[in-house]
């Protein structure tokens, strides 16, 4: 492997791994403008401007774009996050260039042109509607807002219909303008690439383009709140948020253990406890998320309205038992499934593609895959016993979906936590 960095003089960088033997590649522009970077009024714009750049740019229709890159059989799309939008392509390594000549030309160069808005906008209020029919996928979005009401890092990337139905042109042009200058991009490339080639293309195709300066960003702040949503499903949908540490916190790794421990697997304790020995659902599972200056642990669970009570109260009862008997064979197990799935991920160009840019976009560098095993495995049993221990006081917040009459509020669920 052989990872190198560079910046243009005008604040693109620009960051390749080298993959030996592979014969494909990875290639991708990613925008440190997301669902976040986004003004109360423009909410959702960044995921709608996503998909108005696959609609045609001054040199490429879409169907040309799509053609180009499926010609050569590779693979192109895009996605929004809460802190970036990513624009990437898969391809074999001689298709590099082409690959890298039609991501940059659907972020600098898309016309907006008005039929294509209007049909991109059915498309996204469709999808928003199938957001709102799938109750474990919503369900999410509403546990964001409650977790931080009021603020951008809380509002959904996909924007409320009514703000999507209301944008313009002149929206799209004044957000690209704010947000996608070079200073604000990162190109990631990995697998059977050459650094010196791309950074050339790059320089031709990049480095004229004006910096546009740091976005300010509205600090997150976990607030915790409920919500609670009936409506007549088989199953009551329940998910619960506690305020965890964000990248740059020391202890993220503890909750990235203690997360897996919890709800990582079928041998975790809430999986063991809940389901195989209780029956009390069919799906439950924990995580825990980190971002630059906020972070949480979520559990999810699907129940019927009979049994909600029941486990809800359990969840809360392992959660409060971790901080005492946490074993050094669950935390081993936890660990070792962690450092596999980002060892295994790494055999991915994509994933290091990716992994590279959002490393760089936070360190400022790329810490080495042997540097995250290492925090991985200085994490201790009494490490994680100890962020258990901090769960019982923090904030917390929770969204029910369906059936929801029998299940406990949040005040219930914090003096539980509490007790």
């Amino acid at each position: 492997m052989s990872l190198q960095i560079s910046t243009l003089p005008n604040g693109l960088r620009i960051v390749t791994e080298h993959m030996s033997g592979l014969k494909s590649a990875s290639v991708g522009l990613w925008v440190q403008a997301g669902g976040r970077h986004e003004r109360p009024e423009q909410n959702g714009i960044a995921h709608f401007l996503e998909h108005m750049a696959f609609k045609g740019t001054t040199r490429r229709t879409s169907l040309q774009i799509a053609e180009e890159i499926e010609d050569v059989g590779g693979y192109i799309n895009a996605y929004t996050s809460k802190e970036m939008t990513a624009y990437y392509a898969r391809c074999l390594s001689a298709d590099v260039p082409l690959a890298l000549d039609v991501i940059a030309d659907i972020v600098l160069n898309p016309i907006f042109d008005q039929k294509e808005i209007e049909t991109e906008r059915h498309v996204i209020l469709q999808e928003i509607g199938q957001a709102l029919d799938t109750p474990d996928d919503i369900i999410f979005d509403w546990l964001q807002e409650v977790s931080y009401p009021d603020q951008p890092f809380g509002r959904t990337i996909l924007g409320p219909s009514e703000r999507v139905s209301s944008f313009t042109r002149d929206d799209f042009i004044d957000f690209v303008g704010a947000h996608y200058g070079p200073d604000q991009i990162i190109l990631s490339a990995s697998g059977g690439v050459d650094h010196e080639a791309i950074v050339h293309q790059a320089r031709e195709i990049f480095g004229n383009l004006r910096p546009v300066g740091t976005a300010e960003l509205v600090p997150a702040q976990f607030i915790g709140g409920e919500r609670r949503v009936v409506k007549k499903l088989e199953q009551v949908h329940f998910a619960m948020s506690l305020e965890a540490p964000g990248f740059r916190d020391p202890n993220v790794y503890a909750a990235q253990v203690y997360a897996m421990a919890m709800g990582g697997g079928m041998s975790s304790r809430l999986f063991q406890k809940i389901r195989e020995e209780r029956g009390l659902c069919y799906s439950i599972f924990a995580q825990a998320g980190a971002y630059e200056d906020t972070g949480s642990v979520t559990i999810y669970a699907g129940t019927s309205k009979d049994e909600i009570s029941a486990l809800t109260q359990l969840t809360v009862d392992e959660m409060k038992r971790a901080a005492e008997d946490m074993t050094e064979a669950e935390v081993a197990r936890a660990r070792a499934q962690l450092k596999a799935g980002l060892l295994m991920g790494m055999e991915s160009p994509s994933t290091r593609a990716e992994r590279n840019a959002r490393m760089l976009s936070v360190w400022g560098r790329v810490p080495t895959v042997e540097e995250a095993v290492g925090k991985i495995d200085a994490v201790s049993m009494q490490d994680v016993r100890n962020f258990a221990a901090t769960l019982v006081g923090a904030r917390a917040a929770v969204a029910l979906y369906g059936p929801v009459a029998k299940a406990k509020g949040l005040e219930a669920i914090r003096e539980r936590l509490a007790a």
